[in-house]
């Protein structure tokens, strides 16, 4: 299989110069277990921590971080890129892209500032110009919400959660996310909106996480304009960070700063404002340490049965069984990822490719399709900085 791989570049103090290539296995085989190979860089690009690619045109789409701007490239060899109209702004630290399934639009997800940003894409997939969403608001700014939240703890303690309290939000994703960026203003702990990733979910629906106010919304596009339709408060502190649909209707969201997993369901005859909740969840793994550790990507498995979590700090995989129809999760397994900073990992059949940002290196491990165990490093190669993987199905 062939990879396109996003990465830091020196203007976030990372090695990288563009969107990198890496080969697992030949690129022709649909299997991701052979010898790993880096064949160079597919295009210049600064800073692109988060690409994916248009459903039906041959562009690929560069959240440049650093820059805070949308990227646009369209292939002009077997791995060449080159850009496609010149790259449109966001706002302060974009870190992640979704496009919709139709080809018709993008949404962009802010670290910096907490912007939701949309964009139109024509035909031949050039980024329009930016439609920023209403602003997030913090759910425990409001006394009004201690009921809601009341209710949180409660199924903490029906599900095991660690209920943590009031950690601090954390630094910029560049400075590798490991510093806490609270300050005190009035005695009170100030939290900022942290938008982390967006997306799109059946039914027109798009869910956007804010790991900054605890925060999942959810959206739908109406003539190009984002709306929002409701915003659900997770535990405060927990920060959410990145979702997976899973075939049941539920979504797990993973959140960064308490290490935990929640399922979200949504009640058709519910009102919009009302529609999803919290229906279950799990600690990702009794070994996970709090303010040491930070949960990153979330994959499943190719039967949908298992979900892999990678965590940050103890450069560990953790495994979870999906149960009860997709509405709980267990912990089961916690693995050494062979990396350093596990900053993004791609499930293929059995094996399971892991970025390691700060070891500069990709690694490929075995999976235990039956049990979800991560096993052991199979090989590795040497990429620069990388953050993300995307797998070229072309």
């Amino acid at each position: 299989m062939r990879f396109w791989v996003g990465g830091y570049t020196a203007d976030a103090g990372g090695a990288a110069s563009g969107i990198g290539v890496v080969h697992a296995g030949s690129p022709d085989s649909p299997l991701a277990g052979g010898d790993l190979a880096f064949t160079g860089v597919a295009t210049p690009a600064a800073s692109p921590s988060w690409i994916v690619a248009h459903p039906t045109l041959d562009i690929l789409y560069a959240a440049q971080e650093s820059a805070g701007t949308v990227g646009a490239f369209a292939r002009t060899g077997p791995e060449s890129f080159a850009p496609l109209g010149s790259a449109v702004t966001a706002g302060d630290a974009p870190c992640h892209l979704a496009v919709a399934p139709d080809g018709g639009s993008l949404v962009a997800s802010c670290y910096g500032d907490g912007r939701v940003v949309s964009f139109p894409l024509d035909a031949a997939g050039r980024v329009g110009a930016a439609r920023i969403a209403s602003a997030a608001q913090d759910p425990y700014a409001d006394a009004a919400m201690q009921g809601r939240l009341a209710e949180l703890s409660a199924l903490q303690g029906m599900t095991g959660f660690s209920g943590l309290g009031d950690l601090p939000i954390l630094g910029s994703e560049a400075e590798a996310e490991a510093a806490f960026a609270a300050e005190e203003e009035g005695g009170h702990i100030a939290r900022s909106s942290r938008a982390h990733q967006a997306r799109f979910l059946p039914g027109g629906v798009i869910a956007t996480t804010d790991l900054g106010l605890d925060l999942v919304r959810f959206w739908t596009l109406q003539n190009g304009e984002l709306r929002e339709t409701q915003s659900l408060a997770l535990p405060r502190g927990s920060g959410p960070r990145h979702t997976v649909w899973h075939p049941s209707g539920h979504l797990y969201v993973v959140t960064e700063l308490s290490l935990e997993l929640f399922v979200v369901a949504a009640d058709p005859s519910a009102p919009a404002s009302e529609r999803w909740s919290v229906v279950g969840g799990a600690p990702l793994a009794p070994a996970a340490r709090s303010g040491e550790d930070f949960a990153a990507e979330i994959a499943l498995a190719r039967d949908a049965q298992h979900v892999v979590v990678g965590i940050r700090g103890s450069n560990t995989l953790a495994s979870l069984r999906v149960r009860d129809g997709g509405r709980g999760v267990t912990p089961v397994a916690l693995a050494e990822s062979g990396v350093d900073w596990p900053r993004h990992h791609f499930i293929e059949r059995d094996t399971v490719l892991v970025a390691g940002q700060l070891s500069n290196e990709i690694a490929s491990l075995s999976l235990d399709e039956r049990t979800g165990a991560v096993g052991r490093v199979r090989r590795r190669v040497e990429a620069p900085s990388p953050t993300r993987l995307l797998a070229d199905h072309d």
